[in-house]
């Protein structure tokens, strides 16, 4: 099997598990990392993301997402950020269904399919292969049994009618998507 490289994962993460990842957290430096092998990444997503205006990030951690998609066009792979992110208009990333001059495509994903408690949305830049090449997904019928949020209200102040997941599952990926990404990344070439 291929090595894949797991660039900005949690300290905790299900990615250092798998003995074909090369796993690059907080205490490793994913800017360090020496490039070679095809990527699955997940920059921070604060600054990016539907509550950004919230955020504070830490200095230079808005340009490690740039950075990341740099390292999928050079490497392939696979790039996962929340589905409103404001990183693709930034870096001119494709919609959803479209390609651009890198090969890349864009698709959204319900991490709910891969066993998140939530339904949670997600967009996903992927270099390096077709999407009729892609790893078969999952798809579970139902709803999500809880929702990522701060508040527990809706836009208009009501009250939502599923309880808030834990704050350690906003960030988690699951397990199953972790492996179903890792397979992306090892079909891809650059």
């Amino acid at each position: 099997m291929n090595r894949v490289a797991v660039l900005f994962a949690r300290r905790d993460s299900f990615y250092k598990a798998l003995p074909f990842c090369d796993v690059w957290d907080a205490e490793r430096d994913a800017l360090l990392w020496p490039g070679g092998a095809p990527v699955v990444a997940h920059p921070p997503c604060r600054s990016w993301g539907t509550l950004r205006h919230m955020a504070k990030p830490a200095p230079g951690e808005r340009a490690l997402s740039p950075w990341a998609v740099e390292q999928v066009r050079a490497f392939g792979g696979v790039l996962e950020h929340p589905y409103r992110s404001q990183l693709w208009p930034f870096v001119g990333l494709p919609a959803p269904g479209h390609h651009d001059r890198y090969g890349g495509f864009t698709m959204v994903i319900r991490q709910y399919d891969f066993g998140h408690p939530c339904e949670k949305k997600t967009l996903l830049y992927i270099v390096g292969l077709s999407p009729a090449s892609l790893p078969p997904l999952p798809c579970l019928a139902g709803c999500a049994r809880f929702v990522v949020g701060t508040s527990g209200r809706n836009r208009l102040g009501k009250r939502l009618f599923r309880p808030e997941c834990e704050r350690s599952w906003r960030e988690a990926t699951p397990p199953l998507l972790a492996w179903w990404l890792c397979e992306v990344a090892m079909k891809a070439s650059p």
